[in-house]
């Protein structure tokens, strides 16, 4: 049997370049709606969030409640993330509403050069309404099913650890 070659093939053939398409990531197996995450990075770091729902984008819906904790309705990476035992009813939450397009930031105003330098007259940032009411909407829900102070006291408080904990001994 003698191999058969392809050498070289005439300069007008176009060959397609095969590029790997990202897929959204799963969700981690302890992940399911209602379910009390710790945030390990970024802002609100330490804070305890209640996670919504797993984005076409792989990234993950979590609220305060803004009420509770100051967390708004913001999308994290669920590397960042740890997820504890602990879950809140999402029973009577609109989770439609919230998606990618969601959380698309909106056109500013262009700045001048003075204004950039100097912090007067400059537009200032704000939360769009949309927000502000996806934000009330999502949050009065949650808050209806949150009975126990306890829970309340619970998503308020900071997680952080000390020179003496040991967190692969420790269960969330």
């Amino acid at each position: 049997m003698v191999k058969k070659f392809d050498w070289y093939p005439g300069d007008d053939k176009k060959t397609a370049v095969k590029r790997h398409t990202p897929k959204a990531p799963k969700a981690r197996k302890s992940l399911v709606a209602g379910t009390v995450l710790i945030l390990l990075a970024g802002r609100f770091r330490g804070k305890r969030v209640v996670f919504l729902k797993q984005l076409k984008s792989g990234l993950l819906a979590v609220t305060g409640p803004y009420k509770i904790n100051g967390v708004p309705v913001k999308r994290v990476n669920q590397v960042y993330t740890l997820s504890t035992s602990s879950k809140v009813n999402l029973a009577g939450v609109k989770l439609d509403a919230i998606s990618d397009e969601t959380f698309k930031k909106e056109s500013k105003a262009t700045r001048s050069k003075s204004q950039k330098f100097f912090a007067e007259n400059a537009p200032k940032n704000t939360t769009s309404d949309a927000r502000k009411k996806l934000q009330k909407e999502v949050d009065s829900a949650i808050l209806k099913n949150i009975k126990e102070p306890m829970v309340k006291k619970y998503l308020n408080a900071r997680f952080s650890l000390t020179k003496n904990d040991a967190p692969h001994e420790m269960k969330f």
